[in-house]
């Protein structure tokens, strides 16, 4: 069993650009008594371009994407050599794994990747995970490392994803201001002020709901708890009752790699509007979807994109691997098949 930990900037990374040693250090100890129970664990670790805006003589995150790369390729070496410092210490080895969105879109990166990290949970390192920051580009970007940790727990199949902040968790309101309240149960975190983004990073309390809740759809139970303590995962890991937990689906539970793989990794590259005969032959009778079924179509897209499939109703209700290009299946030509049953999942 697998638990991923991620960790933000600002709980990484102090204000004068130097490493939160002590944080690290309480995180390196409750990772190795994680560890000596027997199960893995992998670090989703912000901070490289924090610790590289000093460098450049910098304090706050430049625009200029040519600036972030520098700054992150110089902050990463620094970023591994901290954990790998505060692991060592407890006799631990440190991994350093870096991905970029492309690596999980595509099938055959994705599938290395996952053999990669189950390697070295088998020989007992710690997988210390960041985007790589210094290649990706607009188009092929996680956005933020909650997304990423968000996939690399599914990508495991992790039995637990916590998502550790400066806050205790998601309050109804801004924390500190009056009347803010912990929301306990992420069911309930709808419509709650989700704060802003950090000085150091790019997240915010948005972005760590919606990976939450992402990797909650793939069975995966999620926690969004401050991090800044000495005792921060033990308690979680325990069952005591920190920060704001949102409860793994039991449809995701059931899913296999592959279709875990084309729901949440794979984007889509278009949309097929389909008539409620061919949605009631997907979606309860397990059945392909034929072209005669499809009423419109958005994007443009060839066989091997994915595709969402949308109802009368709006509603996307499926995800599948187009086996046709778009202008063969707008024709809607008889026994067509826009995608077979074997690459879709049923939402």
């Amino acid at each position: 069993m697998t638990v991923v930990v991620k960790l933000g900037s600002s709980l990484v990374v102090g204000r004068k650009g130097a490493v939160r040693r002590s944080v690290l250090r309480w995180r390196a100890q409750e990772i190795a008594a994680v560890v000596r129970r027997g199960e893995s664990v992998a670090v989703v670790s912000s901070g490289a371009i924090a610790l590289g805006l000093p460098l450049l003589g910098l304090e706050r995150r430049p625009r200029a994407v040519p600036r972030l790369q520098a700054a992150s390729a110089l902050g990463q070496a620094r970023l591994h050599r901290a954990w790998e410092h505060a692991l060592t210490r407890e006799d631990l080895l440190a991994a350093q794994v870096l991905l970029t969105a492309g690596d999980i879109a595509d099938r055959g990166a994705y599938v290395n990747a996952r053999n990669a990290l189950l390697a070295l949970f088998a020989a007992g390192a710690v997988p210390i995970v960041n985007e790589n920051d210094a290649t990706a580009t607009d188009e092929i970007t996680f956005g933020d490392n909650d997304a990423l940790a968000a996939h690399v727990a599914i990508l495991v199949r992790a039995r637990l994803l916590v998502l550790l902040t400066e806050v205790e968790g998601v309050f109804t309101r801004s924390p500190g201001t009056l009347g803010a309240e912990l929301v306990d149960d992420g069911s309930a975190a709808g419509d709650v002020v989700l704060g802003e983004v950090s000085r150091l990073g790019r997240g915010g309390m948005r972005s760590k709901v919606l990976a939450a809740r992402m990797a909650a759809a793939a069975g995966i139970p999620t926690v969004i708890a401050g991090g800044a303590s000495d005792a921060v995962l033990a308690p979680i890991l325990a069952g005591e009752r920190r920060g704001t937990r949102f409860h793994g689906a039991e449809s995701g539970r059931g899913l296999s790699a592959y279709k875990l793989w084309l729901r949440f990794g794979k984007p889509a590259a278009g949309r097929l509007h389909v008539d409620e005969g061919a949605r009631r032959a997907v979606a309860v009778e397990g059945r392909s979807l034929l072209a005669v079924g499809v009423v419109s179509c958005e994007g443009r897209f060839e066989p091997g994109d994915a595709v969402e499939l949308v109802g009368v109703d709006g509603n996307i209700f499926a995800k599948g691997v187009a086996s046709a290009a778009l202008s063969e299946i707008a024709s809607r030509p008889r026994g067509l098949e826009a995608v077979h049953r074997d690459r879709l999942v049923v939402f």
